[in-house]
């Protein structure tokens, strides 16, 4: 079955289609569809059921087909196989859902600001929301598309939220759920195709990371290193990376005022520089204060008419007068607003810049035992880079309700598929090229592990952010951490000296020295690297 030719044959036949529609039809969509709720200042609430709340690792697969098989990392828990045949039976079943529909909503943008290499991507649903959240977050097809790498090779996915396969037919072919039945949700990549199929999957996240994740098996062999990061720039053009998992504050720190920004999220690294992969933010909500972030804020909470407003808050509580409150996380931690980079204050409209002169690392250390911030020299980049320690936050993917330490490589691990050699040698090579300077940023506890101690304050990490940037951490006399091997400051503008070495804000230092030993796999992964 040619499935591409048969969908897009469905598309051309469909009376009730709507190819590429304007941001206002389709709101106008979601509304009459009661897909959304409209908030009192305009925004469009919506809310998902309780198993799409976040992304779904066990249900993300990738068709494991021979002519990708040498090139990803099979042995990653992120990397699950899917059976050619199996998928082959997803699609049969997947167009005669999209045959069923009254309605189906097609969308045609790119993923990629740099037209070199912008990836075509046509997303197909029959949910107005999803072609709204398709439109908000990739970008509008350049006119020199002919330039891409990719131009004659389009991405294909159709997304189907709400939509369950047959639990019976897929017994034994899909992931065994606890009550012995398959699961009825699949989110497969077929990187071999240009297809992507989502069924099942409400979360919003679910479209926006599938296209990510083909980004980053794609750039790679092209020479271009993709990166989990968001980006913003100085006035005099210098450029700084933001690396890290959801929640760790990549959206948050690169909204600054003093800087224009790229991106919140995801962009690669080229021979020319950096470039964003989208068209708009899709920031947690959760505890968002207008006092400390200000511009996401405003992006999500100024009052406009809601055909023009349009930004999706997903997850959060609203009440009956049609007002948020992004503090009440009874419903889910991983509250989301997507919304256009236009929403927000001095943004770079190019979305592309220079080779970066900082890279910051932000790891949520969720044992308290990471300074604030730490120097690395280009081994220890390398290596952190590769560890990839933090946390997994609540919310961000089903079934976490606290923070989970865990190692997750690139900063990134369930988006970046190839083997890890793929993205750290070309790191490696960038940043010795363009002397890069990097930073390891401890955005999670301090005082003690969650539960404990305190999460680190956004206006001490944002003191610390201001020294990177400006240079002034450069200057500062630092020494090495005798159990991370790090260099840690012994002074930072703007933060407590007291706090920059963590064994002084714990109350126990035996405690602290036995709680610094959990994170054991450091050493481990270090002297694995070593070798290497």
């Amino acid at each position: 079955m040619d499935f591409i030719k048969e969908l897009n044959s469905l598309i051309e036949k469909k009376d009730n289609t709507l190819v590429n529609p304007k941001r206002r039809e389709l709101i106008k969509a979601a509304v009459r569809n009661k897909e959304v709720l409209v908030s009192r200042n305009g925004a469009l609430a919506t809310w998902t059921p309780i198993e799409s709340t976040g992304r779904s690792p066990k249900d993300t697969l990738t068709v494991r087909r021979p002519e990708i098989e040498a090139e990803i990392d099979w042995d990653s828990p992120n990397n699950l196989p899917l059976a050619p045949e199996t998928f082959a039976m997803i699609l049969e079943d997947a167009l005669a859902m999209a045959r069923g529909k009254d309605t189906l909503y097609v969308t045609d943008r790119v993923v990629g600001a740099d037209s070199r290499y912008a990836l075509p991507v046509r997303t197909i649903s029959d949910f107005a929301k999803t072609a709204l959240f398709s439109i908000t977050m990739f970008r509008p097809v350049p006119r020199d598309i002919g330039r891409s790498i990719y131009h004659d090779q389009p991405f294909t996915l159709l997304a189907l939220p709400k939509d369950k396969l047959d639990k019976g037919r897929y017994a034994g072919r899909l992931r065994k759920l606890p009550d012995g039945t398959a699961s009825d949700m699949v989110v497969a990549m077929d990187f071999v195709n240009r297809i992507g199929i989502i069924i099942g999957s409400a979360y919003m996240g679910s479209v926006k990371k599938l296209m990510f994740t083909v980004m980053n098996y794609l750039l790679p062999k092209a020479g271009i290193l993709p990166l989990h990061a968001s980006a913003n720039e100085g006035r005099n053009g210098d450029l700084a990376l933001f690396l890290g998992l959801s929640g760790t504050g990549k959206t948050t720190l690169s909204a600054d005022p003093d800087r224009s920004l790229l991106g919140d999220d995801e962009h690669g690294w080229d021979r020319h520089g950096i470039a964003n992969f989208e068209f708009g933010c899709y920031a947690k909500l959760i505890h968002l204060n207008p006092a400390k972030e200000p511009q996401i804020h405003h992006a999500i909470m100024h009052e406009a008419p809601y055909l023009e407003h349009g930004a999706i808050v997903e997850n959060a509580m609203m009440y009956p007068d049609g007002t948020f409150d992004f503090n009440d996380s009874r419903l889910i931690e991983n509250s989301r607003g997507s919304y256009p980079l236009a929403f927000l204050p001095g943004i770079k409209k190019s979305s592309r810049g220079k080779h970066p002169r900082i890279i910051v690392f932000l790891t949520a250390d969720a044992n308290g035992v990471l300074p604030p911030v730490a120097k690395l020299d280009q081994d220890q980049a390398m290596f952190w880079f590769l560890m990839g320690y933090t946390s997994k936050l609540a919310g961000t993917e089903t079934g976490i309700v606290e923070p989970v330490s865990t190692f997750s490589r690139f900063f990134g691990q369930p988006f970046m598929p190839r083997n890890p050699n793929d993205y750290a040698k070309l790191l490696g090579e960038k940043i010795k090229k363009h002397r890069t300077q990097v930073y390891l940023v401890n955005t999670g506890w301090s005082g003690g592990p969650y539960g404990e101690g305190k999460r680190m304050d956004i206006n001490v990490t944002r003191a610390i952010i201001k020294a990177v940037l400006n240079g002034e951490l450069d200057k500062a006399a630092y020494a090495e951490d005798k159990t991370f091997h790090i260099q840690i400051p012994a002074s930072c503008p703007g933060v407590p000296d007291s706090i920059l070495q963590p064994r002084n804000t714990w109350k126990d230092p035996e405690a602290f020295a036995l709680r610094a030993q959990v994170p054991r796999q450091v050493k481990a992964q270090r002297q694995e690297f070593s070798k290497k």
